[in-house]
């Protein structure tokens, strides 16, 4: 399976707690894809739980694994926290290099296929809107954005943790757009 890392709030913080959107009381989770994927949940009973978890595939794995890890996952974090509501995920336009573009429309495929299947309803969020919401800065780097992960009590282990951890905070204090 693959590896994960798992960070909670600090529960003891004056943090001002979002209200959950209109749909109900259901899982919503926030996601960076990557090879490092990082992810931030909202529980029902309105516990975040963040982390990260790693795809890189195995010396003897095929081309495919990395993508049924993730659906094994997905399925996984679906069935001990969920059922999931919603799924927000970073939306990228341009990417650094050919293979993690790659990387990145395998696993956006993944995604939106295992939604569609369940009936999950699941949006792009453009990487400007999530950095402008969590530092007000549309171009912001990845130390910055980890500060604003900090800033709201979360430690994350890196940016992808902290970048879920905006998506998901754009998601509940926007109701995902609509504010």
């Amino acid at each position: 399976m693959a590896d994960t890392t798992v960070a909670n709030t600090n529960l003891g913080s004056t943090q001002k707690t979002p209200v959950l959107p209109a749909h109900g009381q259901r899982t919503l989770l926030a996601l960076d894809l990557g090879t490092s994927t990082g992810w931030a949940l909202h529980s029902c009973d309105g516990l975040i739980t963040s982390g990260t978890v790693s795809f890189r595939p195995g010396r003897f794995d095929g081309g495919g694994m990395r993508y049924l890890r993730f659906t094994n996952w997905l399925g996984e974090l679906d069935r001990l926290s969920g059922p999931i509501g919603t799924i927000w995920f970073e939306e990228v336009r341009r990417h650094a290099g050919t293979d993690a573009a790659h990387v990145y429309g395998g696993l956006m495929a993944t995604l939106t296929a295992w939604a569609e299947l369940r009936g999950v309803p699941y949006e792009g969020v453009p990487v400007g809107t999530i950095k402008r919401h969590a530092t007000g800065k549309g171009n912001a780097d990845k130390e910055s954005m980890i500060a604003a992960a900090r800033a709201r009590g979360f430690s994350p282990a890196d940016d992808n943790e902290a970048d879920a951890i905006a998506i998901l905070f754009w998601a509940l204090e926007t109701k995902g757009g609509l504010q």
